[in-house]
């Protein structure tokens, strides 16, 4: 073995200290890590022009939090709702408690606070015990027009928590994730906003001992921030999951919701389909926490069948034959399948530097049979149900795609080790920014006709910035259309250097026609586009159920959904100034 494939980059690999300036960036796990794949690396390195001595010496950004930031509550709103809650346990004003519930899980996030970039955080976290908590809470902010935020899990990349007017934020993970109801007829089950996915997932799997059921059950919505993430934040940013193809977005889950709004509580009924006029959980989901505090939601489940689960690959010659298979079988009627993943060209390639196949005997073949760099495409997936039914939808998979010059590569068990480390990817960035790299992620919705013209023009934007790596999926798709999910890496200069690159983005996916969000919400981030995306009509509406449910705009104020901030307010509120 040579010196240069013996070279290992000095990845960190220790735990996040408690207080730390990366402890509040750190994806989920004080103590987990991923590293890119030798393969990935070297890819990285030549594409960058690096050298092996460049990753040596790691930015770790260990140094502790340094900073105090007096809360600007009075003492006395403190003290009531320290009554509130139920004791000091439940009410935190340091400094640090406020940031890790004010900022997200978005790059933007971590390079400011890398940079030590502290702004628009709460001026306390509470954690209500219960509905009847929230309740108390919302009404004392309304009446004493504090501004109120909601923290689930953490993991919003829009930019959907942050307190630019102060106020408090609610800590919905403390004490509220219990299970209200479970109905093994109905097959739902109802739990406070605040459980997490793991949890949920866990119980629903072990229904017979946990729940005393018959059978066990999935809830089947599982989203790459899955083990960082709350079914609160899935069903007020209309999250979607890795498996939604054949169980559904969360507004495809969600049977009915329990909202504390300023002006009372809303609760939906429990029925699959209703004719009683508009449809208010609809109305509510993708709300983002302007309207109310969701404080529960009843849920859709399926049966947990694992052993019936059929995984599949496949390799095309060209992204128009890989998506022409992708959209017959969406529209072949023979059933869905459960992860269904197609990457373009420069992802697939990637691919195959991260699993190890490039320059193999098995990559050699591929392209003596016309399988090249850099035109090839990779489609991974899975299908879920009934025995009976995924043996027929695998098949019938199966001869869509050998239909369009697809080779099989399900021997080489690659859907298992993309499932391997499905959830643990975002860990990889924390080791590319110690050197100076940069990934991220923006996604959007499209309709068939679209997609190749949308998928053309963001790469573009995106390739013109100076050796930008663009990659992109499909991952989520229906009948009459999919998402786009654009993967970008790019060496680090300046933050100001990031938002160029995000904010032209954002604007080549608004002039192409597609949706600003396929699952990730809008928040901050992507505000100053939402009303030209869905027209001034619909943003009107939007406009009175604010004025509606909160007349003095405690909820979530300062840009979320676009509700009181415009274009040029936003871009000077976070700090980006355009070209």
């Amino acid at each position: 073995m040579t010196k240069k494939e013996s070279f290992k980059p000095n990845w960190y690999e220790g735990s996040t200290h408690p207080g730390t300036y990366r402890s509040l960036f750190k994806w989920n796990d004080p103590d987990a890590f991923k590293h890119p794949s030798h393969g990935f690396y070297e890819l990285l390195r030549d594409h960058f022009g690096l050298r092996d001595e460049d990753f040596t010496q790691p930015q770790l950004d260990m140094d502790p939090l340094d900073l105090e930031i007096p809360s600007r509550l009075d003492p006395r709103h403190l003290e009531a709702f320290t009554r509130m809650v139920g004791g000091e346990d439940n009410v935190r004003t340091d400094t640090y408690s406020r940031i890790h519930a004010s900022y997200g899980a978005g790059m933007l996030d971590a390079l400011r606070l890398r940079a030590k970039i502290v702004e628009n955080i709460c001026d306390a976290v509470l954690a209500p015990c219960n509905r009847e908590d929230v309740e108390a809470l919302v009404q004392y902010c309304d009446e004493q027009r504090i501004p109120l935020s909601i923290y689930g899990g953490g993991s919003t990349v829009t930019r959907g928590m942050e307190a630019p007017l102060g106020g408090v934020c609610l800590d919905m993970s403390v004490h509220m994730h219990n299970v209200l109801a479970f109905n093994e007829v109905n097959q739902t089950i109802t739990v406070e906003a605040g459980m997490w996915g793991p949890e949920l997932e866990d119980i629903l799997n072990h229904a017979p001992e946990k729940l005393g059921a018959s059978d066990r059950f999935t809830l089947g919505h599982f989203p790459q921030s899955f083990e960082h993430s709350s079914v609160g934040g899935w069903v007020v940013t209309r999250g979607a999951g890795q498996n939604s193809t054949y169980y559904g977005k969360i507004e495809d889950l969600v049977i009915a919701q329990d909202y504390v709004t300023p002006i009372g509580r809303l609760q939906t009924q429990e029925f699959a389909r209703t004719a009683t006029g508009p449809d208010f959980d609809q109305v509510m989901m993708g709300g983002e926490g302007c309207f109310g505090v969701l404080t529960s939601a009843t849920l859709r489940i399926s049966k947990y069948r694992p052993e019936n689960t059929r995984r599949f690959s496949y390799l095309f010659k060209t992204w128009e034959d890989a998506q022409c298979a992708y959209r017959q079988i969406m529209q072949g009627e023979f059933g869905l399948p459960s992860v269904f993943r197609l990457s373009d060209a420069e992802e697939t390639d990637t691919a195959m530097h991260m699993y190890h196949i490039d320059g193999t005997a098995a990559d050699t073949l591929l392209r003596k049979l016309g399988y090249q760099p850099m035109q090839r495409c990779m489609l991974l997936g899975t299908v879920d149900g009934e025995a009976d039914f995924t043996r027929l939808v695998d098949k019938k998979i199966n001869a869509v795609c050998r239909r369009n010059r697809a080779f099989v590569l399900t021997p080489f068990k690659v859907t298992q080790k993309w499932e391997h480390s499905r959830f643990t990817d975002p860990y990889m960035r924390e080791d590319l920014m110690d050197y100076g790299l940069l990934i991220d992620t923006l996604e959007c919705a499209v309709n068939w006709e679209q997609l190749p013209l949308v998928h053309r023009d963001v790469r573009k934007v995106a390739k013109a910035h100076p050796d930008a790596i663009c990659m992109t999926h499909i991952s989520h798709a229906y009948p009459q259309g999919a998402n786009l999910y654009f993967i970008f890496v790019i060496k680090f200069k300046s933050i100001d250097d990031y938002l160029h690159l995000q904010y032209d983005i954002l604007e080549a996916i608004s002039r192409s026609g597609a949706a600003m969000s396929h699952h990730h919400g809008i928040g901050k981030q992507t505000a100053p586009w939402l009303e030209e995306q869905i027209g001034s009509a619909c943003m009107d509406v939007i406009r009175v159920l604010k004025q509606h449910f909160d007349p003095h705009n405690i909820m979530n104020p300062g840009g979320t959904l676009g509700l009181d901030m415009n274009t040029e307010q936003a871009n000077k509120q976070w700090g980006f100034q355009g070209k």
